[in-house]
């Protein structure tokens, strides 16, 4: 079964874009190729066990196994030495991709506490677009009783277009709740 969202981008965002930005050639529409779910846990340099919690959240939020990162260098101020495992990130691509975005879109982001959309200048000049999340319950496939800390998490949206509004105009068409002008503050 195709996701909803990859349906959607095939029957009818890909000829409104292309209509929209001018684009010609249908390999030069804008288009998603992957999404990075990134944890951070700096309390794994106290206890080893928040890490393990992280992977497992990861685990059930992606449906995909996620791989530990470790750090680049040391950092005394942190107590923190070269290669010691800090985090977890899982890398979504094809029909899981879609999955997870439209969960995170149609699910997620409405349950999240005051939310009155999402930032629209948050691209990095290069057509990827970032998102943090600052608690992880959320998702409704976590168990509240379960994980004992709240952990946040980043998500990047990784576009093959280097224009940001391009990007953002891709984005909005799959149903991205974007803040609008009126309620910028």
């Amino acid at each position: 079964m195709t996701p909803r969202l990859l349906e959607k981008y095939n029957t009818q965002i890909i000829s409104d874009l292309e209509t929209k930005l001018g684009k010609k050639n249908i390999h030069s529409v804008p288009k998603l190729q992957k999404i990075v779910v990134n944890m951070g846990v700096g309390s794994a340099i106290q206890d080893k066990k928040y890490l393990e919690e992280a992977l497992d959240v990861l685990t059930i939020i992606t449906g995909q196994k996620p791989i530990v990162t470790t750090a680049r260098r040391s950092i005394a101020g942190f107590r923190l030495r070269e290669g010691m495992n800090i985090g977890c990130k899982v890398t979504l691509r094809g029909a899981r991709m879609y999955e997870f975005m439209d969960r995170l879109i149609s699910i997620v982001l409405p349950r999240v506490r005051d939310f009155r959309g999402l930032n629209p200048n948050s691209f990095d000049k290069r057509g990827n677009y970032n998102l943090g999340l600052a608690e992880q319950l959320v998702f409704p496939e976590l168990n509240p009783d379960k994980y004992t800390k709240s952990q946040g998490m980043n998500i990047t949206f990784v576009t093959n277009v280097d224009s940001d509004d391009d990007a953002r105009e891709l984005l909005r068409a799959f149903g991205m709740p974007f803040k609008t002008g009126k309620e910028e503050r």
